[in-house]
């Protein structure tokens, strides 16, 4: 492994990391979606529908188009490979991985004790829903909800008080999440979902560390201990401590990134001893706010040199770039953001708004096209219609040859 990496390397190494320089499969199979998963090892979730669900976004970036049915398939249902947990923020899982956040639960469980002033006041819930769970097996939050609004009365039934309850057990371990339908969770008792010979083997807390620090260098390829402590929020102590035990390991290799500095010093850096750092990087994707190549803005800026928000919960006259836009990666660059919403009425894709990362690129506006093309497709939308925001909307629309037609109904002033 080199000594020192140039920052084009390292994000070549990066996107190696993560899947991306392998042309998409001629067909997506169930495979494809493990292997993924495999890459990325969790999957963020997140509620926004505007144009499909975080979820979805990490496969098609890699993939292109295939069927999110067979994803619900793996991920949501029945005895299914994946549950949930909170391994970055609301996250599908291996269920096989389960062991590997006790420690965590146990973090959580220790507020449900009996000195936690919610879990005093609010004990009869949690022996309810615990008993409510146990008699019915996986269950939806509305069934929940309506069998303690027809039980006995008191000042505990509420709930909202139900709802924590089931969150708080869930954080804890005691809950699992058996699947959804639609997108709505189905809670059940971790027994009930995870595998006993998986219940059984917690992974005690120093060794969970340090697999989940191996695993999230491994994911990023080459990262500062900011950046693995981010993948699955961990303690960046507790990740600089497991980090010099996987150097010792020779896991670990300590590398310098050109550019990676803070007050003229160099950040310590690790590349993994499995990372491939490719000579070029072929790829073009759309991504997810939520995609592990972006989600942590610090990296992100650090590693592409673009400021990277989302502005969902930005008033909408203070957004610059639009309410959920997507990072466009060409090559090795994130090079623009387009703000897509499926107008599923309409059947057309809206290109809100279009605009470039650091200087235009017109050489690269036929592959954002396409992308926009396969976005459509994949959607099952007829049309892609582009407003006039943005300095890359002009481009984006010719290299698109849409008539005058599919232009402006939803540019910035008319939303």
């Amino acid at each position: 492994m080199p000594e020192t990496l140039s920052l084009a390397a390292a994000r070549r190494t990066a996107l190696a990391a993560q899947g991306f320089g392998a042309a998409h499969p001629a067909r997506v199979s169930p495979a494809s979606l493990h292997a993924v998963m495999r890459r990325v090892g969790v999957l963020q979730i997140d509620s926004v529908n505007v144009f499909s669900r975080s979820h979805y976004m990490p496969f098609f970036s890699r993939l292109g188009a295939y069927d999110t049915g067979m994803l619900d398939r793996l991920a949501f249902g029945s005895h299914a490979a994946y549950t949930e947990y909170w391994a970055h923020v609301a996250t599908v899982i291996p269920t096989s991985d389960w062991g590997l956040w006790r420690f965590r639960m146990d973090e959580y469980a220790t507020r449900l004790s009996p000195t936690d002033p919610w879990a005093q006041d609010n004990q009869q819930t949690l022996d309810w829903v615990r008993s409510e769970l146990a008699q019915r097996g996986p269950s939806r939050p509305a069934e929940i909800e309506q069998d303690a609004a027809t039980g006995p009365r008191g000042p505990w039934w509420d709930w909202s008080a139900t709802k924590r309850a089931l969150e708080r057990l869930f954080l804890a371990g005691e809950v699992a999440i058996a699947g959804r339908r639609g997108f709505e969770r189905r809670y059940a008792l971790a027994a009930d979902v995870i595998p006993a010979a998986v219940l059984s083997a917690p992974v005690p807390r120093e060794d969970a560390i340090r697999e989940l620090t191996a695993r999230g260098l491994a994911f990023h390829g080459v990262a500062t201990a900011a950046d693995i402590a981010d993948y699955h929020r961990l303690g960046r102590t507790d990740v600089i401590a497991a980090l010099r035990d996987l150097e010792d390991a020779g896991v670990a290799l300590p590398v310098r990134v050109q550019g990676w500095e803070r007050g003229g010093r160099p950040i310590p850096a690790w590349i993994h001893h499995d990372a491939r750092v490719p000579r070029r990087m072929s790829a073009a994707a759309l991504l997810t706010p939520f995609d592990p190549v972006v989600w942590f803005r610090d990296r992100t800026e650090r590693l592409f040199g673009v400021e990277y928000r989302i502005e969902i919960y930005t008033p909408e006259p203070q957004r610059r770039y639009g309410y959920y836009s997507l990072p466009v990666l060409i090559d090795d660059q994130l090079v623009a953001r387009v703000d897509l919403k499926a107008d599923r009425a309409r059947s057309e894709l809206l290109v809100q708004s279009a605009w470039w990362d650091g200087e235009p690129r017109p050489a690269d506006v036929e592959r954002i096209a396409e992308e926009l093309r396969r976005a459509a497709t994949w959607k099952g939308l007829e049309r892609i219609s582009v407003g006039r925001w943005g300095d890359a909307a002009d481009a984006v629309a010719a290299a698109l040859s849409l008539h005058p037609a599919h232009r402006g109904r939803h540019d910035r002033a008319s939303r």
